[in-house]
């Protein structure tokens, strides 16, 4: 934990991502990033200088026989609870509109989903576990398929839902985060997505992984570029 705690805490520092007062929602998807970042959060509340707030969500898409008991009782033994919120995504998007590229109109509908979980918790801020391999996919898929230089930044605001979006998980590294769930003994909400490894993200994943094997520290240029961008100053 203290791994994870170094490399979010200098994020939060670097990008004034927590406030005194905060409430902060965590979409919990069930997945590594998601968990690592709760607990993370979790952790970070109990001694962080600025006091503040954490509301664990997650997200049930409507995907028969899902079970979020193992989750509930895992953050449960924390001393946490983790808030179940029951939407018609999965029949929105496969059964009434039969989308054969689903991704996009997915995310949009859990974006959407979380955000007003939020508000009806009264967080002012929403917690994404977005980390560094995250960013330097985003920034790749924008240049291919988008044919622009461009990432999602450390810290959105979003002016019609009037909530903060905060990424504290950006200097960690996918290996980084799957090292630290290997020790954590946290049960994994596998995605029941029938898109979920096809998709124009793992195209990019697997392109990097290759590329890798020719240049060492290809990741970390490429992260050291994306800190670049405008919108990732402060």
């Amino acid at each position: 934990m203290q791994h994870v705690l170094s490399h979010m805490r200098r994020a939060v520092d670097d990008y004034n991502m927590i406030e005194e007062g905060d409430r902060i929602a965590v979409g919990v998807s069930g997945g590594k990033d998601s968990i690592t970042l709760a607990l993370g959060l979790c952790a970070l509340k109990r001694f962080y200088p600025k006091k503040f707030e954490v509301v664990l969500i997650l997200l049930d898409m409507g995907y028969e026989g899902a079970d979020f008991s193992g989750l509930q009782n895992f953050f449960s033994e924390k001393g946490e609870t983790l808030n179940i919120v029951k939407t018609d995504i999965k029949k929105i998007v496969f059964d009434i509109r039969k989308e054969t590229n689903p991704c996009s109109l997915c995310a949009k509908l859990r974006r959407g989903a979380l955000h007003n979980a939020a508000i009806d918790f009264g967080c002012n801020k929403v917690a994404l576990g977005h980390h560094t391999d995250d960013a330097v996919e985003t920034f790749m898929m924008s240049l291919f398929f988008e044919g622009r230089v461009n990432c999602f930044s450390p810290v959105t605001f979003l002016d019609r839902k009037k909530l903060y979006m905060i990424r504290p998980l950006l200097y960690m590294t996918e290996a980084d985060v799957k090292g630290f769930i290997n020790r954590s003994g946290s049960p994994i909400y596998k995605n029941p997505c029938i898109a979920d490894g096809n998709t124009k993200r793992q195209y990019i994943k697997d392109l990097l992984a290759e590329l890798s094997k020719e240049n060492h520290g290809l990741r970390e240029r490429i992260f050291t570029a994306v800190k670049g961008l405008d919108n990732w100053k402060i």
